[in-house]
Parts: C-alpha cells; structure tokens; sequence
C-alpha cells in the first residue's frame, strides 16, 4: 500500500521491518526480566518447571487510525481467577482442533475482539513467557491488521478493549513502579506502564518489554 505521495505508509514499513526483525535474535529474558515483579522468585525462566504447563497464545497486533499506530490490550473481567481485572492481550488456552500456537492466538483474538482472524498478517513470535500463577507457557504471536477495527468485545470474557497508541510504548516517561499486595497477601514491588490510562503490569507488561526492545532497534522515524 502506497500513500499519494508514492511513499509506503506507516504500517507497511512497521510490518516489513518487525517481520525481519523477527526472524533474527530476539532480546528474550533479558528484556522480560525488566518489567518482571521484584519478588525474587526466577522460576519463571526454568525449564524444569515448565514441564506440563498449559499452553497459551495471546496476540500483538498493529493497525493505523488516524494516522497513527495502534494495539489493542484487552481488560479482564472481575472474576474469580488469578488475572482478574488485569489488563492483558487478546489470547487464551491452545485447544485441541487448533493446528499451531498461532492458530490459537488467531482464534482467541477473534472471540474476544470480533477482528476476524483471515485478516490478520502474521509476522513472527516473540520469545515464550511461563505464567507462574495460571501454569501457562504464554507464546506471543505478533501481527496486523490493514483497516481500521470495528471491535465487538467477547460478553463475560473481555471488560473493555483498549486501544494503545505505539507512540506510548515507546515513550520512556510511561514506566512507573508501585508496591502491589498479589495472592496470599504477598506484598511485591511491581513495575508498570500506564498506557491509555492503563496500569499494565505483570506477564503483559514482560512481553510489551521484549517488544519494546525490539521496537529499538527499527529504522528512526518509523514510529
């Protein structure tokens, strides 16, 4: 896709320069580790312990409004699980009839956000994340999605859907740290970004750090 200048539009150098970048070295823990929880606890990053985990596919996914660049984050409902009311990709557990992780990503993120997932242009992974509290070995598929959405969110699974400007991830002010009291009344210092007025923290927060890192590395001025 061109704009009438005959210049290839944002997206399209997002998605050409993500899919390269993909391809190669990823920055993996290293990256996560900055946005990890100071509990001290590192079994996250064992192999040992990811033995009979679930697995799990969430979605990153881009797409221009307005001129700018977007994704969408999705808040959980109040519920009687771990993750309730944290905010988190689109994404859920990988069930049997799906043919890869990615399908699964594909197909959770069209349940709860009503983007069909025909159009979404997969360009790579990035590096898996073990989720201590729900047993899950989350794999991020990231992609995107050449229109404006039309976002019907899931009834009892999605709170609200978030539309994220890039531009926020990318800004170094949007880093915070706050103390956080999690299960059992374990009290923690969590880091955060505040995206969209969002406080995201935890396993979310970990993946957007890998992907942030990578978003470093792209050509200036593409963001």
């Amino acid at each position: 896709m061109t704009t009438a200048s005959g210049d290839t539009d944002r997206l399209t150098q997002l998605a050409a320069a993500l899919r390269q970048a993909l391809q190669g070295d990823l920055p993996g823990q290293q990256a996560q580790r900055r946005m990890m929880p100071y509990t001290g606890d590192t079994r996250r990053f064992s192999l040992e312990v990811k033995k009979g985990a679930h697995e799990g596919g969430v979605l990153i996914w881009f797409y221009e409004k307005a001129g700018e660049l977007y994704f969408p984050l999705i808040q959980r409902p109040d519920y009687d699980g771990v993750h309730a009311r944290q905010m988190s990709f689109p994404g859920g557990r990988r069930d049997p009839q799906d043919r890869d992780i990615i399908d699964t990503a594909l197909r959770e993120n069209e349940e709860e956000t009503g983007v069909p997932a025909r159009d979404i242009e997969v360009l790579g992974t990035l590096t898996d994340l073990y989720i201590i509290a729900s047993h899950f070995n989350v794999a991020p598929v990231v992609g995107v999605y050449r229109h404006e959405p039309a976002f019907v969110a899931h009834p009892f699974e999605v709170e609200e859907i978030v539309e994220v400007p890039l531009s926020q991830l990318c800004d170094p002010g949007n880093r915070h740290e706050k103390p956080m009291t999690i299960l059992q009344g374990v009290s923690i210092t969590a880091p955060y970004y505040l995206l969209a007025g969002k406080v995201v923290w935890g396993a979310t927060a970990m993946i957007l750090a890998e992907l942030k890192e990578i978003l470093k590395g792209l050509p200036a001025g593409l963001l």
